[in-house]
C-alpha cells in the first residue's frame, strides 16, 4: 500500500478555537482551545501513520517515495508542512528567516546552549520558513507595511498627529524603508511614553464609524486593544496592510515579511520549519538584533492569491522550493488526476468526502482527514468539496 492515511498532531495555543478544528476533523471538543493540526515531519509537527509509525521515520526507511528531485534538495524528509488553522484571536507581529538567516540564527543560539523549546530560542532548526495561507472561512490578517506616507494620514485623520509627532514624523521625513524600521523598532522601545498607546486608543474609538480605510485603521487598533490591553505592538500594528480574504483566497509570505493572523479558518503552506522572530502583541521574546537582521521593511502591497488551472485541479502561484499547494475540486462523477509532483504528497480533505484511487488501490478520504501519496504516483480523487495537496516545490 502506497497511500497511507495521516494523523496530525493538534497544537493547543490560546489563540484557538474551541470548537472550529474539532468540528472540521469529526472530533469531540476537549474545553481546550485547538490552533493547529499539523503534517509534515518537522520535529514540531511530526505526523503518524495510520499504525503510529511516525512519518519521519517511515520515509527515512523508504526514501524513494520521496522522490528523487526532492531527496536530493532536501534530504530524507518533507520539506513541507501543511497545517489546519482555527484563529480565535490574533496572533503575534511575526516574520520568518531564509535560509542563511536561519543557518546564521540556528548556530548562534545553539552557542547559548539554549533547549529547542527555551524561551528566549527564536530559531529551533536551520530552515527557511516561507508560507501560504488559504482562507476557509472569512479571514482577516495584517501583511507586509504600508506606504509610510499613507499611514502617516491615517494617524494624523485620528487627530493625534502632535502628540505622537515623536514616533511618526518619520513617515514623511525618512526614505521609505528607513522610516519603517525606525518607527517599527521605536513603538516597540517606548517604555517611558506608553500613554501614547492610550492615546491612539482614545481617538480610535472616536472613529470607529468613519469611512473607508479610516474607519478600518480604527477597528484594528480597538480589536487588538480588547486582547492585547495597551500593549506598544498595537502601533507597530498600525504599520501594517489590512487584509481580508474570502475562502479559496490565499496570501504569500516570502521570508522577511512581516504579518499576523487576527481571525478566520486556514490552510496554511509552510516550509518545513518553526522559526519565528517576533515582532510585539507577545509575551515571548523580541529579538530587536533578529527583527534588524531578517525584517524587510520596504513598504509593499498585499497580493491576494487564487488558484489558477482546469480540469478540478488547480495551482496556488508561488515560487518557494520548499512547497506548492493544489486545489483539488472535482465536478460531480468527474474524477481528477492529483498533480505527479516528483516528491511526496500530501492530500487534506477540508469539506467533503473522496476516493482516492491508484491502479491497485483505493483510500476514502472524509472531511478533516489526510493521505500521504508518494512521488510520482498516478493518483485520481474524486467526491465534492475542497481537497488540498501539498507538494515539494522543486
Amino acid at each position: 500500500m502506497k497511500m497511507r492515511r495521516l494523523a496530525g498532531t493538534v497544537k493547543h495555543y490560546t489563540w484557538g478555537s474551541p470548537d472550529a478544528l474539532p468540528r472540521l476533523m469529526g472530533e469531540q471538543p476537549n474545553g481546550l482551545p485547538w490552533a493547529e493540526c499539523r503534517f509534515g515531519t518537522h520535529h514540531t509537527s511530526e505526523a503518524a501513520l495510520d499504525d503510529g509509525t511516525p512519518l519521519s521515520r517511515y520515509l527515512r526507511d523508504n526514501p524513494q517515495l520521496l522522490g528523487r528531485s526532492a531527496l536530493e534538495e532536501f534530504g530524507p524528509q518533507l520539506s513541507y508542512v501543511l497545517k489546519l488553522m482555527a484563529i480565535e484571536t490574533p496572533l503575534s507581529l511575526q516574520a520568518h528567516p531564509s535560509r542563511a538567516d536561519a543557518i546564521k540564527g540556528y548556530a548562534k543560539e545553539a552557542l547559548f546552549g539554549y533547549a529547542l523549546d527555551h524561551p528566549e530560542r527564536c530559531y529551533v532548526d536551520d530552515w527557511p520558513k516561507p508560507e501560504l495561507l488559504v482562507a476557509l472561512t472569512p479571514f482577516e490578517g495584517l501583511v507586509g507595511f504600508r506606504d509610510p506616507v499613507t499611514t502617516a494620514g491615517l494617524f494624523e485623520g485620528l487627530g493625534v498627529a502632535n502628540e505622537l509627532s515623536s514616533i511618526i514624523g518619520p513617515l514623511r521625513d525618512r526614505v521609505e524603508t528607513l522610516a519603517l524600521e525606525e518607527v517599527f523598532l521605536d513603538v516597540l522601545t517606548i517604555n517611558r511614553r506608553r500613554h501614547l498607546v492610550d492615546v491612539v486608543l482614545a481617538a480610535a474609538v472616536e472613529k470607529l464609524d468613519a469611512p473607508g480605510e479610516l474607519g478600518r485603521f480604527a477597528k484594528t487598533a480597538v480589536d487588538l486593544d480588547e486582547h492585547f490591553p495597551g500593549d506598544p505592538g498595537i502601533l507597530a500594528a498600525l504599520l501594517l496592510n489590512p487584509i481580508s480574504l474570502q475562502p479559496g483566497e490565499g496570501v504569500a509570505f516570502p521570508p522577511g515579511v512581516m504579518h499576523a493572523y487576527l481571525k478566520g479558518n486556514a490552510i496554511e503552506a509552510t516550509g518545513a520549519s518553526d522559526n519565528t522572530i517576533r515582532g510585539g502583541l507577545t509575551q515571548k521574546r523580541i529579538d530587536v538584533d533578529g527583527l534588524i537582521h531578517v525584517v524587510d521593511f520596504r513598504p509593499s502591497e498585499p497580493r491576494i492569491l487564487s488558484p489558477d488551472g482546469t480540469d478540478g485541479a488547480y495551482l496556488y502561484p508561488t515560487t518557494f522550493a520548499e512547497f506548492e499547494l493544489w486545489l483539488i475540486c472535482p465536478a460531480g462523477t468527474h474524477s481528477v488526476e492529483v498533480p505527479r509532483a516528483d516528491g511526496a504528497r500530501i492530500a487534506v480533505a477540508t469539506e467533503g468526502n473522496f476516493e482516492l484511487s491508484t491502479d491497485d488501490e483505493v483510500l476514502e478520504l472524509r472531511q478533516g482527514q489526510a493521505a500521504l501519496l508518494t512521488a510520482g504516483e498516478a493518483v485520481h480523487a474524486k467526491g465534492t468539496g475542497k481537497l488540498f495537496v501539498g507538494a515539494s516545490g522543486t
